[in-house]
């Protein structure tokens, strides 16, 4: 369970960035006081533009940045006060790797599963299963920097996942992939789901929300614009297409009052 509440992230700008932004704000804002709740057993879209605020919020609820206000609560635990508790019950997932490239991937998933005190046998049984899914096997003992992008990717969604957390998290993970890795990580998510995990994932790519979302918020400038099941989503559009509907309500539609 995620649950999140009034959130708000702003950054101070200096006089260097309010003159390279054009602006006489003080503050840029990129999350502006968004709530919402991501259930078990379901998968949730947080869907926007391009800097709309999505990674932001992702990395708060992953405790990687603080917000600025509001309340994050990831599988009952306050993100602020226990931040360490939380991490132990997520796993985050990006399009940038970040793998040390002198590693192979053995030593990056073993290196992983030793800091969330991961038993041998659940290692094992857990890197096999990775490996059989994702197609690893034929790279595994090689370096980092001699893998493709697609390879690296699949290294870190099983670094993501070696460690069986609750609540996961994908921050538009297909993005830039080849067709055969992106459909690996839309297996998955759906996988996820199957196991009852909590399940969040941002995108801007309406044919993945439609195959995978069960409830979606929309949000713009840091602001939400919608927040309701795929279902009410659906039946109440007013355009033809998912992806029309989806810029009707960034271009259109005014803030939800939370």
């Amino acid at each position: 369970m995620i649950q999140v509440e009034n959130l708000r992230k702003s950054y101070i700008l200096n006089k260097k960035q309010q003159k390279e932004f054009n602006t006489q704000a003080k503050e840029a804002i990129a999350v502006d006081g968004i709530s919402f709740s991501c259930k078990p057993g379901r998968i949730f879209s947080l869907l926007g533009p391009n800097g709309a605020g999505k990674t932001t919020t992702l990395r708060m609820i992953s405790t990687i940045i603080r917000p600025t206000s509001g309340k994050i609560e990831v599988a009952g635990i306050d993100a602020a006060v226990q931040p360490n508790e939380v991490r132990k019950k997520i796993g985050f997932l990006t399009g940038s790797t970040g793998l040390y490239e002198r590693l192979t991937p053995d030593e990056v998933l073993k290196y992983f599963a030793d800091l969330n005190d991961v038993n041998p046998a659940d290692f094992e049984q857990r890197k096999q299963h990775y490996y059989d899914l994702l197609d690893m096997h034929d790279f595994a003992k090689k370096r980092i920097g001699q893998l493709s992008t697609g390879m690296k990717q699949k290294v870190s969604i099983t670094r993501t996942m070696i460690h069986d957390p609750e609540v996961v998290v994908f921050d538009e993970p297909t993005s830039g992939l080849d067709v055969i890795t992106a459909e690996n990580i839309i297996k998955l998510i759906r996988d996820c789901k199957s196991q009852g995990k909590t399940v969040i994932f941002s995108s801007h790519i309406m044919s993945e929300v439609d195959l995978l979302c069960d409830d979606l918020a929309i949000i713009n400038k840091g602001k939400l614009l919608f927040r309701d099941t795929m279902e009410q989503f659906r039946a109440n559009m007013k355009t033809s297409s998912l992806t029309e509907e989806f810029i009707r309500i960034v271009n259109h539609n005014s803030p939800i009052n939370i």
